[in-house]
Formats: C-alpha cells, structure tokens, sequence
C-alpha cells in the first residue's frame, strides 16, 4: 500500500442521507485534507432490494451542500472507477472464485426452507441458529457434498451462495486507531455470506475487494461496523493483502434517554435529521432538512463535527479549513455523542451574526417573495442588520421583520392598557408634528428631536416611546424605535400614529 492517505465515504443508496452518515463523511474528509490526501466517494449499491430511486442524488447534491469536495469517485471520476458497485460485479466474481480456490470460501446449497427449519429448531432448544464451524459439516455445502454432485449442482444452475470459511477457534488481537485493541474468537462468528443467491457480492466482500483495488490506507466509518471488523480482517489475510488502519466512529445518541439518535426522534422532538430534505419516493413521507430548516452549510458542519471529536481547546467555531487543520482521530471520544437540537440552534445564530448584511438580504428577499412582499436590497440590509441579533435563521428575521411591510391591525392588549392614558393621544399628535419637521428622517435626527422635546416639556420619556412604539409597530418591544421608523420613512410613520390615534381612542 503507497503513503499516500486515502479515504473513502461508502454509503449506501438506501434513502435519505443520516446525520450520522454526514459526520461519517465529515471525519472521512477532514482526515484526508489534513494530512493532504484523497477523498473518495463510492456508492455501494449491492443491495438491490433496498435500493431507493433518487437517493445516490442526493447523496451527492448533500456532500455539494456540505462543501465537501470530492476528489475522486461517483460525479467526478477518477483512476479506479466505476466507483458504482453494481457496475463491478466481475471483480467481486474473480476474488470470490480466488477464495474458493485457495480453501477460504466454500459453496451453500441451503435452501430457506433448509435454514429455517434450523432456525427453528435452535430457537426451540433456547438457542440461536449460526451457520459456522460448529455445524456447517452438517450442511448442504461444498465441504459435504462430493465435487461431482457440487458440479451437478452448479451445472443445473442451483440457487447457491458463497460463504467464508471462518477459522475455527482463533484468537483475533487487532488494533483501532480510536478504541485501541480489540479482541475477537473466530469461535462466536459465523460463515457470514460473500455472494447472494442473485449473483451480487455482500457488503463484505465488495467493500474489502474496492478498498484494496482503490488502495484505501484508512477505514473511518461507523460504530455499528465493528462486530464486522474481524471478517474483514481475515478477508484481507485470505488474499495475502495489507489491511489499512480502522478507525470506528462513536454513535450520535439521541437529545434524551438511550439509544442513537433516528430519523423517528426527529419527527418526534420536532428537529430534522437530514442534511436535506427528503421525500420516501415509495410513501410519499417527507422529512425535514437542515438546509429547507434555513441551517448554514457552515454552521451546520461545524456543528456536526464537535459531535464526538474535540480540538482540547474551548474554542467552539471553526471554519471548514480550520477543521481541517486541527483534525486528528486521536481526538475522537469512544463514546457516543449526544445530540442537541438547542446546540444546532446556537451554531446557526453564531454563523447567522457573522453573515454579510448583504447574503441575508437576499435570502430574506426569497422568503418574503413567497408572501407576495417585495423591497429594494438596501432597505433589507437596513433589516437584517436591526433583527438578526436576536434571530437563529433568515426565516426568524422574516417573522420578526412584518411589521416593516404591513403597518399594525392590532395593538397589543397588555401594553395598551398600560400604557396608552387618555391623554396618550393628544402627545402622540403633538409627537407627529415634531417628526413630520424633521429633515433628514433618520435615527439619529429624529432620536436627538424626540428626547430634547420631552425634556422640554418635562415628560418622561417613557410615557412617549411606549405608546410611540406601540402605535408605530403594534407591539410593546423590538430594536430599537428610531432605526425602525428611519426605514419606514416618514410617510408611513406619521400614517401609523394617526391611524393609532383613531383606534386606540375607539378601542378605550
């Protein structure tokens, strides 16, 4: 195996990409641009039966999203391709029949009904069926059979699969870059299947066949890999290939209780667990995305890759660069990282704040359009600069942000009664007055105006901004007034105060 560091993310296209599969693919790509080396993405689509229409797509539009630039693999090419694994099949057939010959593989004529029957007897004794060294000398196999009646079989086209020979009693000491040493008895594993009665290869084989022939130096993937480490390991020694280095991930646990975190807790807790937004092309379900949420790509990655990996600093925002730099699988925890839909908030609000006035402008402009509402970029700028303070998304700011475009129907009751006196109305006409002189209409102008004329005439200035405020957007709090009414204008301002003045007296 060359020097060079080369990872793969290898999902399957089995339905919407997880946030466990994202961060799989995060720590696969920041290993890799650490140390200066590949990333690769191959599609593992042995699974026919599985396979969703639509979600190798988006696969790849989520990475795209995700800025994670692949080198090498499915949309951009590369040395090795294809790098779809239904389109290799004849590779996985020739180490499959390398396996067969040197006595590391053996064929299964088993039927279901054959297994079954043993599945029921074992569960009928209290206990589980495996199909392995401890009875596979009693099965419809290769190791059995006589070879011409295996030719017979395979000449007449029987259904069969291909098994690995698992050693019988053997002590596995092997080594992962996160959990250190890790122990297997080949004595507790199963003769796991290498090729499907349908003539595609498992898992197993394709991925240990394509990470070697794509010269793979490290295996960064999944928790739920683990048990399947010692095959694998032995896959590689059966072919007299080095293995690359392992390293597996800790699960994402769910925000509360036990377990890893699914794709049902999302739609429970009400918080997505895609990067994107999917849609089950078979039931028609939809499931919420990070981006369609209004998430950051950026805030949004950062978020995830401090889920089971810390830098040993209190330093929480990092650039997708900076993640890169600092990065290392030392760092990662064992344990599984628990999920925080409040955590994700806070990323976005940070990366929200950090935005250019003018970006959020314009995705304010998308939202607003779907209400029928349109206004010039500087005025959204002026906007966004007042409300983003307070929002964690551009769709919290449009929310925040109506009364700048409708003037108030209604006047909160809590505030009128407290603050509007009958003797409100007579110092929000005399206010009017003030402000329509005032030349030019802007914050600083019109707030110098209005507190030297309430020190003029000794009124506290309470008593003017809440009712002005009240009449002016119909709510008791928000940014600051002044910066409101300069981007109303003045027009609109002294129409809202008469307007006030005409309601409110009728309401009290």
């Amino acid at each position: 195996m060359n020097d060079r560091i080369r990872v793969r993310f290898a999902p399957s296209p089995t339905g919407a990409l997880h946030l466990g599969g994202v961060r799989t693919a995060l720590f696969n790509y920041l290993f890799a641009k650490h140390h200066g080396g590949d990333f690769l993405l191959r599609v593992e689509d042995t699974d026919q039966n599985r396979f969703v229409p639509g979600a190798e797509e988006y696969i790849v539009e989520a990475l795209k999203w995700c800025g994670l630039t692949v080198d090498e693999g499915v949309g951009v090419g590369g040395p090795h391709a294809p790098y779809r694994q239904s389109e290799r099949k004849e590779l996985y057939d020739h180490h499959a029949r390398e396996l067969l010959a040197t006595g590391h593989a053996y064929l299964a004529f088993d039927s279901a009904d054959d297994l079954n029957q043993r599945r029921a007897a074992a569960e009928a004794d209290g206990k589980t069926f495996t199909y392995g060294a401890d009875n596979r000398a009693t099965m419809k196999n290769s190791l059995t059979l006589p070879p011409d009646e295996v030719k017979k079989l395979v000449d007449a086209g029987a259904p069969r699969v291909i098994r690995f020979k698992m050693p019988e009693n053997e002590e596995l000491i092997l080594q992962d870059i996160i959990r250190g040493e890790v122990r297997f008895n080949t004595a507790l594993l199963d003769d796991k299947v290498l090729f499907k009665a349908d003539g595609m290869p498992t898992y197993h084989l394709a991925n240990v066949v394509d990470d070697h022939l794509m010269a793979i130096s490290h295996v960064i993937r999944g928790e739920e890999w683990l048990t399947s480490l010692p095959l694998h390991a032995l896959l590689y020694r059966a072919f007299g290939w080095e293995m690359p280095s392992f390293a597996h991930l800790p699960l994402i646990l769910k925000p509360v209780g036990n377990g890893k975190l699914s794709k049902r807790d999302g739609n429970k807790m009400g918080f997505p667990v895609f990067p994107l937004e999917f849609t089950d092309p078979d039931t028609g379900e939809k499931w919420r995305g990070y981006r369609e949420d209004g998430y950051l790509p950026d805030a949004f990655i950062n978020m995830l890759a401090l889920l089971g990996w810390n830098p040993g600093t209190e330093q929480e925002i990092f650039s997708l660069a900076e993640l890169a730099e600092q990065f290392s699988l030392e760092r990662v925890n064992k344990s599984g990282a628990r999920f925080s839909p409040d955590k994700a908030k806070w990323f976005n609000h940070k990366y929200l704040q950090e935005r250019p006035d003018a970006d959020l402008a314009a995705d304010l402009a998308l939202l607003l359009q779907r209400d029928g509402i349109q206004r010039d970029a500087p005025t959204l700028e002026k906007i966004c600069r007042l409300l983003k303070e307070r929002a964690n998304f551009v769709a919290d700011i449009r929310d925040a942000s109506q009364y700048f475009f409708r003037a108030p129907e209604t006047y909160d009751d809590k505030s009128r009664k407290k603050c509007w006196r009958p003797e409100t109305p007579a110092l929000i006409a005399d206010l009017a007055r003030l402000l329509e002189g005032i030349t030019p209409f802007t914050a600083a102008a019109t707030e110098t105006a209005v507190r030297q004329w309430a020190t003029d005439r000794e009124t506290g200035l309470g008593k003017i901004m809440n009712p002005f405020r009240l009449a002016v957007i119909g709510l008791a709090d928000g940014p600051h007034l002044f910066e409101i009414i300069e981007i109303l204008g003045k027009t609109e301002t002294l129409t809202r105060l008469d307007t006030a003045i005409n309601r409110l007296q009728v309401e009290n």
